[in-house]
């Protein structure tokens, strides 16, 4: 939860080209990403539906709301932040088609946007996971790019094709595989 609110200000930090400060921030974000999944893996109690609903958009949310804002600071180039947020609206357009073919008849808002009913679970293939990784290291070099100095690195610029890649890849290993990446779930609960 708290990367969807930091977001939007880690953004605002970037245009603004305080480097410092969203290099920072970002390493913050990062740090509380890893303490929910520990804490998630640790203790299933703490686990909820509506955490591991909003993780994954968390992670969405940021990772476009930084590519955008690094593209407005020419650090990141804009046919490869095309490239991520089109993925991403890929996979989130995909995402409610199953929700709405899963959630149980009639289908309503409330309904459908109730986390307790876990009709379905996208299971990350590995080149998703590689592509994550990949993706939020390149934000992590290019924001300490000003900072330390090698904006015009040519190991940047091969960042920015791996990236572009994995990204691809990762999408294209969703299309491929579709159904085997989805989970369907028959278990739902009823609200009282």
């Amino acid at each position: 939860m708290c990367r969807i609110l930091l977001a939007p200000f880690l953004g605002h930090l970037i245009i603004q080209q305080h480097f410092h400060l969203s290099l920072a921030l970002f390493t913050l974000a990062g740090a509380t990403d890893l303490l929910d999944g520990y804490i998630a893996r640790t203790w299933p109690t703490q686990k909820s539906a509506l955490g591991s609903a909003l993780d994954p958009l968390a992670d969405k949310i940021l990772v476009s709301i930084l590519y955008v804002s690094l593209t407005y600071a020419d650090l990141i180039p804009a046919p490869l932040t095309a490239l991520v947020i089109f993925r991403d609206i890929g996979l989130i357009s995909a995402v409610f088609w199953i929700r709405y073919k899963t959630v149980p008849p009639p289908v309503t808002l409330s309904k459908f946007f109730n986390p307790c009913y876990t009709t379905a679970q996208l299971k990350p293939t590995l080149f998703s996971k590689v592509n994550t990784a990949v993706q939020l290291f390149l934000v992590a070099a290019s924001l300490a790019a000003p900072v330390f100095q090698y904006t015009d690195s040519v190991l940047l610029q091969c960042i920015w094709y791996v990236t572009a890649v994995t990204t691809a890849a990762s999408g294209y290993s969703y299309w491929h595989y579709g159904r085997k990446t989805v989970q369907v779930k028959k278990d739902t609960c009823l609200i009282l």
